[in-house]
């Protein structure tokens, strides 16, 4: 399988909008690109959006996994995108708690293994952070191991973010994983001494490349950077 996999030091800290951006540059270049997400939470916090044609909606917000969908200009369906799909804005195995739908460690694989065999890409989302769980003994940690692909690591460029990301990029390395990059967003226009010496003391202290992505408009892909 091809891809990367893309966690974050924590929740919302732009992890989607780098999964997007990297399905949307592999797939501008000609790749077959599908997109991945073990399971989605908040739903109820969403506008139902119609994607007729699958062309790019206007709305200002969009679901993950939708968003990546229309990235990586995926055929894929809604259940083979994200298994696991819940209302409430909560931990995956809370949401799955309450919504009386275990999620299933072997379903997750299968399905992910799935979407990588169907193209010439798998991007994958985690969920939250390395460590949360998917279920009461599975993590993100652990479907990562279990498909073996390099790890980009998405984080916020502000106070706190060196302890935060060398945590999570010494947990990706102890699972035996590759760290391709890690990626501070959103990038100021105008970067304070603060998030550039967190950006250099992130490169040197963990030995991987650290790349940026300004605040995006993320119903203008065309207006998107590459990485």
């Amino acid at each position: 399988m091809r891809g990367v996999f893309v966690t974050g030091t924590g929740t919302e800290v732009g992890k989607t909008v780098v999964a997007a951006v990297i399905a949307r540059m592999s797939a501008a270049s000609g790749a077959s690109v599908n997109v991945f997400k073990p399971a989605v939470s908040g739903l109820d916090d969403y506008p139902t959006v119609p994607l007729a044609g699958r062309v790019w909606s206007n709305a200002p917000r969009l679901p993950d996994h939708l968003l990546l969908m229309l990235a990586a200009e995926s055929s894929q369906s809604e259940d083979e995108i994200a298994p696991y799909r819940f209302g409430p804005a909560v931990s995956p195995h809370l949401g799955a708690e309450l919504a009386a739908a275990p999620i299933e460690p072997a379903k997750l694989l299968e399905a992910a293994t799935e979407a990588g065999a169907g193209a010439d890409l798998l991007v994958c989302e985690g969920v939250g952070g390395f460590l949360v769980p998917l279920a009461d003994d599975y993590l993100v940690r652990d479907l990562a191991r279990a498909l073996e692909l390099p790890i980009v690591i998405a984080a916020g460029p502000g106070l706190g973010t060196i302890n935060h990301t060398l945590l999570t990029v010494e947990a990706v390395r102890s699972a035996g994983l590759e760290v391709l990059m890690v990626v501070l967003t959103p990038w100021p226009e105008v970067p304070g001494e603060l998030e550039l010496s967190n950006l250099r003391s992130i490169e040197r202290l963990a030995a991987v490349p650290v790349k940026t992505l300004p605040t995006l408009d993320l119903t203008r892909p065309e207006s998107w950077p590459r990485l």
